[in-house]
């Protein structure tokens, strides 16, 4: 199992030209395993549809029931060891919430990260795809 980033799984539902080659193939390796998302990817994504930085082409619950039932997704909770490792990752990290519990996620569940976002690519500690 991999994780995706909340952008991965919102450029995988839509189909996005965003999806270079590089994550296109390791989504294509790894869908048999699962494609996991953290159900803070969906409180991220009606978070940025909320703040009009984030446009979808049907209302918010039903583009995230749709997306959660693309072939491979694996829904992920949050549990209190992901939300107390989110408080507690090593520094330097910044201080996006969302971004703090997707790599919690990942560090807890010892599954790496699909990202493009090149501050987590560079934090050494998780591993990122």
């Amino acid at each position: 199992m991999i994780l995706l980033d909340t952008h991965v799984w919102v450029w995988l539902a839509s189909e996005s030209p965003r999806l270079d080659l590089d994550i296109q193939q390791h989504l294509h390796a790894h869908r048999a395993g699962g494609l996991g998302v953290s159900v803070i990817s969906c409180w991220e994504v009606a978070k940025l549809v909320e703040g009009g930085r984030l446009v979808l082409d049907q209302p918010v619950a039903r583009w995230i029931e749709t997306a959660l039932a693309l072939p491979g997704i694996v829904t992920l909770p949050l549990t209190p060891a992901i939300a107390v490792d989110s408080t507690q990752l090593p520094v330097p990290f910044h201080r996006d919430p969302a971004d703090q519990l997707l790599v919690a996620t990942a560090r807890v569940l010892n599954v790496p990260l699909l990202t493009a976002d090149e501050k987590i690519r560079a934090y050494a500690h998780v591993v990122t795809l």
